[in-house]
């Protein structure tokens, strides 16, 4: 089994994230391969981002400047992939989803796994351009952002009273995307247990240390 770290990007008091991780949840629960985990950034008061590499102590065991960011930095390494659920902030996700990234500074918890979203929205882009931005970031956290993300539009009428979807294809959108992420989990892992490369970053620094 493979644990999927389901991140809720919203912190907002009427958030209607709620709805979609119900669904999530219980669907991934479902999935033979993933073993759901539940992260609610709500849960997570993270300050704002100011870690450097004075702040973190060992590089290879980090203290950061606050126990909390080092108690997230761990909680994410324990992930084989990641879902996110965002909704769309601006064209981009919430500011708070955005410092929880980066927040997992030096521990490189991301690096080298699955990653992809449940994006919603009002409108009719259902969380499109918000998914698109968080592929960019993912990418820059060495995570693998994948295809297969998920947008709602008009998240007000999407769900049901019971919680369903009201999209009939929305079970078999979601079912696809878990798929790919516990494939992609299978991969990565069997890829990182054969050996990584350090971090490219990691490398530039010592060149840059060298020259």
């Amino acid at each position: 089994m493979h644990t999927l770290q389901v991140i809720v990007g919203s912190t907002r008091p009427t958030r209607a994230a709620d709805q979609v991780a119900r669904w999530v949840m219980d669907r991934a629960g479902r999935h033979e391969a993933l073993e759901p985990e539940l992260l609610d950034l709500r849960d997570w008061p993270l300050p704002m981002f100011g870690e450097h590499f004075g702040t973190i102590g060992d590089l290879r065991d980090p203290t950061y400047s606050d126990p909390i960011v080092r108690s997230w930095n761990a909680k994410v390494r324990e992930g084989d992939a990641y879902l996110v659920i965002t909704p769309e902030y601006n064209r981009s996700i919430p500011g708070v989803l955005k410092n929880a990234i980066d927040s997992v500074f030096v521990s490189f918890a991301f690096r080298n796994k699955p990653v992809a979203a449940v994006a919603y929205s009002s409108g009719l882009v259902g969380g499109a351009r918000a998914a698109e931005h968080l592929t960019q970031i993912a990418v820059e956290a060495e995570a693998v952002p994948l295809r297969s993300s998920l947008s709602i539009p008009n998240i007000e009428t999407a769900f049901g009273p019971d919680g369903e979807p009201a999209d009939p294809l929305a079970d078999a959108k979601l079912g696809i995307l878990l798929d790919d992420l516990a494939w992609w989990s299978s991969a990565l892992g069997q890829a990182r247990a054969s050996g990584e490369l350090p971090p490219a970053v990691l490398r530039m620094r010592a060149a840059m240390a060298s020259a």
